[in-house]
């Protein structure tokens, strides 16, 4: 695959890079990772060995940077000084795209969990300014995360159009999250192949696949602490064959396995790609 094309910034099949696994990354055989992903807040104004460590990485291969404190739905004023963070941080580190995620996480301070938004048009208006305001800052667009939620404070709007309309309104991409459709196809009852296929492709910008936590036969937990489950993989191959073979970042946060597992998994996104680009390239 190139390097990039005109729609993602990366391509392939990434892993997210995390301190504890971090060590252990360095050995892995060339080719096996196209791509990585960090939160920007856990490496922002890090030095020393930690800072290095960091340097070694994204000088071997393309990043990405997936926020966790934004907060773009809260009540709470837009935290402008994290962003023109952030600004500093990709320019130092060649970052080439950043997402957050659709929800919020805190108001006077920080909640340490992804709330949801409320699925109404003055949510739509509300979110979409600051986005702008967010984007008007870095100079950039960014990418938002349909993100998993369990107890929805409004559905006025259906999550879909929800999104959709938000991206639409603020004129920003889409990093969609595979796993968390399943989640939220099974916690709330409808059709994740319906929600797939509503997606804007012109805004896709790279995808997110992961495993959870399975609770109870109608509720599933988004941890990112397990091997990614058929279900997931399944509507994965979905997406590639609907949207083609959009670049896959594989997340892990705890709970980690041996690197070999995950190297596995990412090589289960490589094959799913290939596959579905030469079945693009034998129907034409």
């Amino acid at each position: 695959m190139s390097d990039k094309t005109p729609q993602y910034p990366v391509s392939g099949a990434g892993l997210g890079l995390r301190r504890p696994i971090a060590d252990k990354l360095k050995s892995v055989p060339a080719g096996a990772i196209d791509f990585m992903e960090i939160a920007p807040e856990n490496w922002i104004h890090v030095g020393g060995a930690l800072g290095k460590k960091l340097r070694y990485f994204t000088e071997r291969y393309p990043f990405l940077i997936h926020g966790l404190s934004l907060s773009i739905g809260s009540p709470a004023p837009l935290d402008e000084q994290l962003v023109r963070d952030i600004k500093d941080f990709m320019a130092e580190h060649r970052i080439r795209m950043y997402s957050e995620h659709l929800s919020y996480c805190g108001d006077d301070g920080h909640l340490y969990d992804l709330m949801p938004i409320p699925f109404t048009e003055d949510a739509v208006h509300y979110v979409a300014d600051r986005v702008r305001r967010v984007q008007d800052i870095l100079e950039q667009r960014i990418a938002l995360e349909n993100v998993s939620y369990y107890a929805p404070t409004d559905t006025s709007m259906n999550e879909a159009d929800f999104i959709i309309a938000v991206l639409e309104e603020s004129d920003c991409d889409l990093m969609l999250d595979i796993n968390n459709i399943v989640v939220n196809s099974i916690n709330h009852q409808y059709d994740p192949h319906d929600f797939l296929l509503k997606m804007p492709a012109d805004r896709l910008r790279y995808f997110h696949q992961a495993g959870h936590y399975v609770e109870a036969e109608d509720l599933r937990i988004d941890t990112h602490g397990a091997a990614v489950c058929e279900q997931a993989w399944q509507l994965l191959a979905d997406a590639y064959a609907h949207f083609g073979p959009v670049p896959t970042l594989l997340e892990r946060d705890f709970n980690f396995p041996p690197i070999e597992e995950l190297l596995d998994e990412v090589g289960r996104i490589r094959n799913l790609q290939r596959e579905a680009a030469q079945d693009t390239a034998a129907h034409g």
